[in-house]
């Protein structure tokens, strides 16, 4: 089978992008930073493009198909409730997908506030199927570092994750222990 390059498909006007729009939110919620860059590969290049696309996120707004605010609380709660991810996590999520640092933070703050992170953490580690260390020192060592690097990865602040790896009963030493609390 020969490869066979893709034709560029034509530009879209306002009306074309906001049926784009439409349609693109509807397979998947998005931010509004998101929406524009998927926007500005069909749109029309230069300023006539540029306008549409205000045009269309304008629109989108008044008709409530577009918000950063239920965007990112649909997202942190997702993250949260499905992943199990910790604060850090979905912050950095919700950063990369452009939502204001403000936003964010208060996002955040409700979600977070009233979760045990211990819980979350213990919670992420039995979706995984984490096991705890087995074997020699040395082996239980490296098993625990490996699980500590999965939990710092998944959003866990340092002093959860020791009180998850506590239970476990892995050896602390005790300048870990103060550095962390």
């Amino acid at each position: 089978m020969a490869f066979r390059p893709k034709t560029p498909k034509p530009p879209l006007d306002a009306p074309g992008l906001l049926e784009f729009a439409v349609r693109s939110l509807s397979s998947k919620m998005k931010s509004i930073r998101d929406l524009r860059r998927k926007m500005a590969d069909r749109a029309e290049p230069g300023e006539p493009g540029e306008a549409a696309i205000e045009a269309v996120i304008l629109k989108l707004k008044d008709l409530g198909y577009l918000s950063d605010e239920r965007f990112a609380a649909d997202y942190t709660r997702m993250r949260q409730e499905n992943e199990k991810f910790g604060r850090r996590r979905v912050q950095q999520g919700l950063m990369q997908k452009g939502i204001a640092q403000e936003l964010t933070n208060t996002t955040l703050s409700k979600a977070y506030d009233e979760v045990d992170e211990v819980a979350l953490a213990r919670a992420y580690v039995a979706r995984k199927r984490m096991k705890q260390p087995t074997g020699d020192r040395e082996q239980k060592q490296k098993e625990t570092a490996k699980a500590m690097r999965r939990l710092v990865a998944a959003g866990f602040t340092t002093k959860t994750i020791w009180k998850v790896l506590r239970d476990w009963g892995a050896e602390l030493e005790e300048s870990d222990l103060e550095d962390s609390e």
